[in-house]
């Protein structure tokens, strides 16, 4: 209401100055008219007598016509077209006299008091010639001024009732039209905190962007603290057991009465420490599949040299398990759109997840490959083979469930390695499945990606790491 006020007092404060020149200039078109009626009577009146001088009968009446107004008084004079006086106020005075008939306005002073003075200038025929003449109208200007402020009061309540009736419709109509608004701000107020519903309340057209905006944040804000929630919950779940082994066995330490069993104590913290800084970053691996957005998710990553790479560094981990780790290779890169880090965990757990199933094996071969799925196909293929005790028909939907662990798998894990890494496929639009080698033996994990095409860069070249 402020905003347009402002600019309408504004205006108005601009406009009343002009409105008042033009209520003066229409006071002096009126009056002028009725000072012109009366100076032409009273030039009518002026004759040539037989003697050849000028003679005049002043019509009163026409000084009448002026005197209407009664704060207002009227002078006048008539003159010979060489100044000599006839009648009237011998101190009113005007410019000099223009050649042939002509009336003219002025706004003079007499007397102490401002005036506004017509001259006419004429001449009168008598007999023989003509005379010429001139005539002084005066009246002071109390009636003008009134009547341009009559004028200016009238345009200025004009300007208020605009201003009243625009402050007023934009009151009702701007608080008509927000009425939604103020019903939708009640409704919000009364939720609950944790309600994160979409608003679904009628709006005006204007704000329907701003509730489809916010919507859509309080839709990524839901998943943002479901995605806590559940990793809170899975942390607390999971790092539970964990934990309580690290104390107890510490406990055991302390209180060990030889070397042996305070060792024994201690390794078995240790071990307890390792899994459950394994579990911790398989959670937080999850969580930030959960969070993650299409920022970063479409680089152009070689899918061949990133699984050179994470086999590599699971060789070690591998030969202390007695594992046989080897990785071939297409000889053209594969290429495909994602994201690096993920894409460098999935396969990590997928590995992780291999060496972890496969301890206390008396004898172990795994081998990662990367490939297309065929001669110029659009598919990405990534397949981890093992030659272990591989998961049952029955059990494979499990263990790829979050926190799924098939019957007999005999693993200390927490169950989320696959199901991380099926969903970081699935980010990138690919996919992972399970199913048994072509030797009838052990598991074979193969996930498809989507090919960004024929790629170039460092040539595979088949190797195979012992």
């Amino acid at each position: 209401m402020l905003w347009l006020l402002a600019p309408l007092l504004l205006v108005t404060a601009v406009s009343l100055p002009d409105a008042y020149r033009q209520a003066r200039d229409t006071a002096n078109e009126v009056l002028d008219r009725v000072l012109a009626g009366s100076i032409l009577a009273i030039a009518e009146r002026v004759v040539v007598n037989d003697s050849g001088e000028l003679e005049i009968d002043i019509p009163y009446v026409a000084l009448d016509m002026l005197t209407s107004a009664a704060q207002d008084r009227v002078f006048y004079r008539v003159e010979s077209a060489d100044g000599v006086f006839l009648t009237g106020y011998r101190g009113l005075t005007a410019p000099a006299s223009e050649a042939g008939d002509s009336l003219t306005f002025h706004d003079s002073a007499f007397q102490g008091a401002p005036i506004r003075l017509a001259v006419l200038t004429g001449a009168a025929t008598g007999a023989f010639e003509s005379v010429g003449y001139r005539v002084l109208l005066a009246e002071t200007t109390g009636g003008r001024r009134a009547l341009a402020q009559e004028l200016l009061a009238r345009s200025s309540v004009r300007h208020a009732a605009l201003i009243a009736v625009a402050v007023l419709v934009v009151w009702l109509g701007v608080g008509f039209g927000l009425r939604p608004l103020t019903n939708l701000e009640g409704a919000i107020g009364r939720r609950m905190p944790n309600d994160l519903r979409p608003i679904t309340h009628r709006v005006p057209v204007e704000v329907r962007q701003l509730t489809l905006a916010i919507n859509q944040f309080m839709e990524r804000l839901d998943g943002a603290l479901s995605a806590l929630r559940r990793f809170t919950g899975n942390a607390s779940h999971q790092l539970r057991t964990p934990l309580a082994v690290i104390g107890t066995q510490l406990e055991l330490a302390r209180r060990a009465d030889d070397e042996e069993s305070r060792v024994a104590a201690l390794a078995a913290a240790a071990s307890a420490v390792s899994e459950s800084e394994r579990i911790l970053s398989q959670l937080l691996l999850l969580a930030r599949v959960e969070e993650a957005t299409a920022d970063g998710m479409n680089e152009s990553v070689n899918m061949t040299e990133l699984a050179r790479s994470v086999t590599q560094d699971h060789l070690e981990a591998a030969r202390k398990v007695g594992m046989d780790l080897g990785f071939d290779a297409d000889e053209s890169p594969v290429i495909v759109k994602g994201n690096g880090l993920l894409l460098g965990e999935m396969l990590n757990n997928l590995i992780n997840n291999v060496i972890a199933h496969a301890k206390g094996a008396t004898q172990s071969t795994v081998h990662v490959r990367s490939r297309r799925l065929d001669e110029g196909s659009s598919v990405a293929e990534i397949e981890i083979e093992d030659d272990g005790p591989g998961v049952g028909i029955t059990q494979r939907k499990v263990a790829l469930q979050r926190f799924g662990q098939p019957a007999g798998s005999g693993g200390s894990g927490a169950g989320l390695g696959l199901a991380i890494a099926r969903e970081v496929a699935g980010l990138f639009g690919g996919d992972l499945a399970l199913s048994t080698p072509s030797n009838g033996r052990g598991l074979l994990v193969r996930v498809t990606m989507p090919c960004s095409g024929p790629g170039a860069g460092a040539q595979g070249d088949g190797l195979s790491i012992p």
